[in-house]
């Protein structure tokens, strides 16, 4: 998990947000990890992250069995076309039963699948290098979100 984390910081322009105990985040987003495309290193007001990555069942999430000591989720936005190619199912068309709890697989998140997440437990061997790809796509196309917004303010 750090990792993943030390490499997502080491994105230009990356802002990783891990709230800690007796901050001002709820206690369920403690030691959970957010990214963002923040060229200024602000949290982001209106924008939802790119990637979490979650260490605990949070309410209606815990088909990842993820509250056993040791195990986490990387959850990551990919577009229509990586989804498929992950998936083989669109999105909005999930239809397959998977074992959400399996771990080093590529799956669509268990609640968010079908706006366009996948996720991966305790990400190993088999798709270790896929996460950080995929986290290294979701950053270019914040990055490109962001600069799009930004252009249009000028005007």
């Amino acid at each position: 998990m750090e990792q993943i984390i030390a490499t997502v910081r080491d994105f230009d322009g990356a802002l990783v947000f891990v709230p800690e105990s007796g901050g001002d985040f709820p206690e369920s987003a403690w030691g959970d990890a957010f990214f963002y495309y923040a060229p200024d290193g602000q949290m982001p007001q209106s924008v939802q992250p790119y990637g979490t990555i979650v260490t605990k069942n949070h309410p209606g999430d815990d088909a990842s069995d993820l509250d056993p000591p040791g195990r986490w989720r990387v959850n990551i936005h990919v577009d229509r076309a990586t989804f498929w190619e992950l998936t083989g199912e669109k999105p909005r068309s999930l239809s397959r039963p998977r074992d959400y709890a399996a771990v080093d697989s590529v799956m669509p998140h268990p609640v968010y699948g079908a706006l366009g997440w996948i996720s991966v437990v305790n990400p190993g061997e088999r798709t270790a290098d896929t996460v950080v790809q995929l986290l290294h796509s979701a950053h270019d196309a914040a990055r490109a979100r962001f600069e799009r917004r930004h252009e249009v303010g000028r005007e």
